[in-house]
């Protein structure tokens, strides 16, 4: 049976953009008959906290959702995240990186790169990786995007509201695939979750759409299923701009503490 999924990550407390996606995600595979899966995307131990998990599943039984258990939290799935690392470390697809995020930045002013581009490095020589990781110097693993786009070919994938979309990963250039400070990255770990819990419709906001190039691209070098994808609309405060942890948007927790109920703010939403 296929699945939707909502896959937040326990960094802060949720508001309504997350209810937003949550509800689409759901209904997307009610409507097909499917799975609606949760996923807590906790890789990152330096922002993740249980309380903010905690937090999660109690905003989501409030709105009314149910979904399978157990559930799948990506910080006991590393060992999975690195076989996949491996794979494509073995086939020269994945290269060790020295540099640091200003050295990134300063070698993307520098380089001949397209607007819109992403970084493109190159891997160091051996006897200079050697050298650094005898030393002990910290790396990060990045794609090689070049040789990645050769082996892989041409490919797309399929949008629910642009219809079938040519993969162009240039602006994620040499994405990065694993770190030591936090592990496996991203990229990297969704695409191999989507795989394992049989996610056929990926339901996500618009802000992620230049994400699945990289992603589509990795499912193909991985020999993983290729998924559908629906991008939503955002949701937007009264200024205008998206709503985001970062920028204080009001909780789901307020809006509870306030006297919202769970049917006023689906009906808000359009559910």
């Amino acid at each position: 049976m296929s699945a939707a999924r909502f896959a937040p990550s326990p960094t802060g407390l949720l508001h309504r953009g997350h209810a937003f996606s949550a509800l689409t995600a759901f209904e997307t595979a009610r409507a097909a008959g499917g799975r609606f899966v949760l996923r807590i995307e906790d890789i990152d131990f330096t922002r993740c906290r249980q309380a903010f998990e905690v937090a999660i599943y109690e905003d989501l039984d409030w709105l009314g959702l149910d979904w399978e258990r157990p559930v799948l939290r990506q910080s006991e799935r590393l060992a999975d995240y690195l076989a996949a690392l491996d794979a494509l470390v073995a086939r020269g697809l994945a290269y060790r990186s020295f540099k640091t995020r200003r050295e990134v930045e300063l070698a993307m002013l520098s380089a001949p790169h397209g607007p819109g581009e992403g970084y493109r490095g190159e891997p160091p020589a051996p006897a200079e990786e050697a050298a650094r990781l005898a030393a002990g110097e910290p790396f990060a693993w990045r794609l090689n995007l070049a040789a990645a786009e050769r082996e892989a070919g041409p490919l797309s994938f399929e949008d629910a509201d642009r219809g079938r979309v040519p993969v162009d990963a240039s602006a994620a250039g040499d994405v990065v695939l694993a770190r030591k400070d936090v592990g496996v990255a991203y990229h990297l770990a969704v695409v191999v979750d989507d795989a394992r819990q049989g996610i056929a419709e990926v339901v996500r906001g618009a802000d992620l759409f230049e994400a699945t190039h990289v992603q589509r691209l990795l499912q193909a070098l991985l020999g993983l299923p290729e998924p559908r994808y629906r991008h939503h609309r955002l949701i937007v405060g009264p200024d205008g701009q998206r709503l985001a942890k970062r920028t204080g948007a009001q909780t789901l927790q307020a809006l509870r503490a306030s006297g919202v109920t769970a049917a006023q703010l689906r009906a808000e939403l359009g559910f």
